[in-house]
């Protein structure tokens, strides 16, 4: 009997461990790349879904900001770093990512499945927005990281 009694935490944890690490959103810090620049766009929250990303499952990025500016085109090039390496490069058209012209408060968000053997730890994405003659909008960065194991492995 008292071995059931002591088994019963057990057993309560071990139910309830999926739920504790099921995917979650979280807003990101996000550092402009250089400080004191009066950049055109301002952006005020990045929130990644799932919150770590999971290799092999879609992630959302999504980018809140603002704008005084009317942007009819432009692009956004990303660049991401594993620690001090930079691993890859892309571009996004601003219109596929948002609707144009731009204007006031927006937001940009992307979706990204990253392949299954993306190797876990902590990576640093930086976003540039560039009009259409290729002018510096906003630059920031945030880091991210890539969980250890599915969470969906777990149930």
């Amino acid at each position: 009997m008292a071995s059931d009694r002591r088994r019963f935490p057990f057993f309560l944890t071990a139910a309830l461990l999926p739920f504790l690490f099921l995917a979650s959103a979280a807003a990101t810090d996000v550092e402009y790349c250089r400080q004191g620049r009066d950049y055109p766009v301002k952006v005020s929250e990045v929130e990644i879904v799932p919150d770590p990303v999971v290799s092999g499952q879609p992630a959302t990025f999504k980018i809140s900001a603002s704008t005084d500016k009317s942007i009819t085109k432009g692009k956004l090039v990303i660049d991401v770093k594993y620690f001090f390496f930079h691993v890859h490069s892309e571009s996004h058209d601003l219109c596929d990512e948002t609707t144009c012209p731009v204007t006031g408060e927006f937001v940009l968000a992307h979706e990204q499945t990253l392949p299954s053997i993306t190797p876990p730890g902590s990576y640093t994405l930086t976003m540039k927005l560039l009009d259409d003659r290729n002018k510096e909008l906003t630059c920031i960065s945030f880091g991210f990281s890539i969980g250890f194991i599915s969470p969906l492995a777990l149930i």
